[in-house]
C-alpha cells in the first residue's frame, strides 16, 4: 500500500471512529414529572431528531405519572384503590403488566418488596414531618400484605381480598419509566444515552470507549462520594434513608417503609443495585432496608444478574461478589478504605 494510501485510510478510520459528523450530545433536564427531576442525554447527528426523541420520552414519563400516581385522583391506580375491596377492577394492559411484575419482586424478595405497604404508608407525610400513631400503624397493619392483590390475566382485572388495601408503585414505577424511555430511544436509533428519573437511570452503549461514571453519594454528605462505578448498557438505582425523610427526637422516619412493621426500614442506610432493567434496580434496591444488607446480597447473588453496594448503619460498606474492590470500585472520600470490604 502506497504512503498516499495509508494516510487515507488513517483518516477514514479515523473520522468512522469519531462518529457522524456534526454529532453532538443533546440533553434535558425537568423537574417535576413523577416527583423527581428526569434527565434525558443523548448522543445524534441530528440536533432536531434528538430533541424529538427527548419530546417523546417525556411525554411517556408523564402518560405513566398520570396513570400510577397515587396523588392523582384520576389515575388508574386511585381508581383501583377506590374500588379493588369492592370487586374486579379493570385495569390498562400496561399497568397490569407491572402489577405482576411487582408481585413477582414481592415473591423473590420474600415480602420486603411490598405494594401493599401503601395500606399504613399513606398516612407518613415527610414534609408536614408527620407520622401515623402506633394505634393507627397496629389497625392498618393487616392489610399491607401482597397476597392481598390479586391479579385475574384472562380478565386483566385487579381485586382486593380484603378492606383497607392499598397500593403504590412508588418502589418501582420510577425505574420502569427509565425503560421505556430507553425503549422509545432505542426504536428511534439511538444508540449512546442515558435516561434517568430520580435515583433511577438506565444508560445504553458507552460514551464512545470510555464509560459513563456514576458516582454513589455518601448517605450523610450530599458533596462526597464513596464509589465511582464505571458502566455500560447498564441500569442502576440507589435508595437511601437521606431522600425524603424527617428527623423527630434522634429516630429517622423516611419513605422506605418495612412492610412486616409499619415503620421506616433501617436496617441500612443505602443501597445501590445494578441490572439489566431499570424496573429490576428500582424493585430490589429497597430489600436492603428491611432485610438487612448481608441477606440482601445473598438474594442478589442467587438472582445472578444482580449486582449491589450497600452502606449499613455502621458505615460498613458491602459489595456482592461482582463488583468487590479492588477490581472495580475504588473508595472515595467519606468513608474509611478499609471500610469497603466484605
Amino acid at each position: 500500500m502506497s504512503a498516499r494510501a495509508q494516510v487515507a485510510l488513517c483518516t477514514a478510520l479515523a473520522l468512522a471512529m469519531a462518529g457522524p459528523a456534526h454529532a453532538e450530545w443533546v440533553s434535558r433536564t425537568v423537574d417535576g414529572t413523577m416527583g423527581t427531576r428526569i434527565v434525558v442525554e443523548l448522543w445524534t447527528a441530528d440536533h432536531a431528531a434528538g430533541e424529538r426523541a427527548i419530546d417523546a420520552v417525556m411525554a411517556e414519563m408523564r402518560h405513566i405519572d398520570d396513570t400510577m400516581s397515587t396523588y392523582k385522583p384520576d389515575s388508574e391506580i386511585s381508581r383501583v384503590n377506590a374500588h379493588a375491596a369492592q370487586g374486579p377492577v379493570k385495569v390498562d394492559p400496561e399497568l397490569f403488566g407491572l402489577l405482576e411484575t411487582a408481585l413477582e419482586y414481592s415473591r423473590i424478595t420474600d415480602g420486603a418488596f411490598d405494594i401493599t405497604y401503601a395500606s399504613v404508608g399513606f398516612m407518613y407525610d415527610f414534609r408536614a414531618r408527620h407520622r401515623p400513631t402506633e394505634q393507627q400503624i397496629d389497625a392498618a397493619l393487616p392489610a399491607v400484605n401482597y397476597r392481598h392483590v390479586l391479579l385475574d390475566r384472562a380478565t386483566h382485572t385487579v381485586r382486593f381480598s380484603q378492606p383497607g388495601v392499598r397500593i403504590d408503585l412508588g418502589g418501582i414505577a420510577k425505574g420502569y419509566s427509565v425503560d421505556r424511555g430507553i425503549e422509545i430511544l432505542q426504536q428511534r436509533g439511538i444508540r449512546h444515552a442515558l435516561v434517568s428519573a430520580g435515583g433511577d437511570s438506565r444508560i445504553i452503549g458507552d460514551r464512545f470507549g470510555k464509560p459513563w461514571i456514576v458516582g454513589i453519594r455518601h448517605p450523610d454528605h450530599k458533596d462526597q462520594v464513596i464509589a465511582r462505578l464505571p458502566l455500560v448498557d447498564t441500569a442502576i438505582s440507589t435508595s437511601g434513608d437521606y431522600e425524603r425523610y424527617f428527623d423527630e427526637n434522634g429516630v429517622r422516619y423516611h419513605h422506605i417503609i418495612d412492610p412486616r412493621t409499619g415503620h421506616s426500614a433501617s436496617a441500612v442506610r443505602s443501597a445501590t443495585v445494578l441490572a439489566p432493567t431499570a424496573t429490576r434496580t428500582d424493585g430490589l434496591s429497597k430489600t436492603a432496608f428491611v432485610l438487612g444488607a448481608e441477606a440482601a446480597i445473598a438474594i442478589y447473588e442467587r438472582l445472578g444478574d444482580v449486582d449491589a453496594v450497600i452502606v449499613k448503619p455502621d458505615g460498613k460498606v458491602l459489595y456482592t461478589k461482582g463488583l468487590t474492590p479492588p477490581q472495580g470500585l475504588p473508595t472515595d472520600r467519606g468513608l474509611p478504605p478499609a471500610a469497603a470490604q466484605r
